[in-house]
């Protein structure tokens, strides 16, 4: 028996051993016990990580697949969760124990599973996994860049992003029709930002919905003053930010609003 893969949930089975090794490979297996892969379809990825000294977990929302790794990876047991990640209570799930995620990404919720791991952050040390290669390239770039952007900024704020390697389309079924990119994200250590982080969220996402404006133009809604404001760091444009800058940013308006 084998799963045939389903349109509406984004599935593209990797079907190459080698990069799926090569992706379990990829964590460090320091400072948890304990790692979640998402989407494991028929476990060509997770058959390297039960290889590891660490209790593998997965997370799969399709009934088929769920019913192949019942009954092709035993040793998984109780811990196969029929379940939507970006709807699962996943600290309850590991009692507030930290955890690693990994996976084979489905395209069309990539990002969501960026920002839901972000909402997570303190549980979740360590991160990799294959994306649209736009998208991982996205969660890498650096200020300066065309691709630059919320994404960008906020995983960067918390985690070291690492673009690792390219993968063509030829290694699933079925093939999609761009290149994917794998990546990994590794927790910083001082990761609370010395700043308000939900202001720090909202200044970010603000900012780059209109990021051919300057900040001066895109943080209207913010009701500034106008000594903030002649700032020059207002008469710039978010991609030209560091994360460290819109960290500063961010304490700037927090003092300002509080005035």
């Amino acid at each position: 028996m084998s799963v045939k893969p389903k349109k509406h949930l984004g599935q593209h089975f990797l079907k190459d051993e080698n990069i799926a090794k090569k992706i379990a490979d990829t964590l460090s297996l320091q400072d948890y016990q304990d790692v979640l892969e998402i989407g494991p379809g028929m476990g060509v990825l997770t058959k390297y990580l039960l290889e590891k000294h660490i209790n593998v977990h997965v997370i799969e929302l399709d009934s088929e697949s769920v019913e192949y790794l019942k009954g092709h990876f035993l040793n998984l047991a109780n811990r196969i969760y029929e379940a939507d990640f970006l709807k699962c209570d996943l600290k309850s799930l590991f009692n507030d124990l930290p955890f690693a995620i990994i996976g084979n990404f489905p395209y069309n919720i990539s990002s969501q599973i960026v920002f839901k791991t972000l909402e997570i952050r303190e549980s979740v040390p360590e991160f990799s996994g294959m994306f649209q290669k736009e998208v991982a390239q996205r969660i890498c770039a650096k200020e300066g860049s065309k691709t630059y952007g919320i994404l960008s900024v906020l995983t960067q704020a918390y985690y070291r992003a690492e673009y690792l390697f390219t993968v063509p389309p030829s290694v699933f079924n079925p093939p999609p029709k761009v290149d994917s990119g794998v990546l990994k994200l590794t927790r910083k250590d001082n990761y609370k930002l010395p700043c308000d982080e939900k202001l720090f969220f909202k200044v970010v996402k603000t900012g780059f919905q209109q990021r051919r404006k300057t900040l001066r133009n895109s943080l209207k809604t913010f009701n500034l003053s106008d000594n903030l404001k002649a700032n020059t760091i207002f008469g710039q444009r978010p991609e030209q930010l560091s994360v460290t800058q819109f960290i500063e940013l961010t304490s700037l308006i927090e003092k300002d609003t509080n005035q």
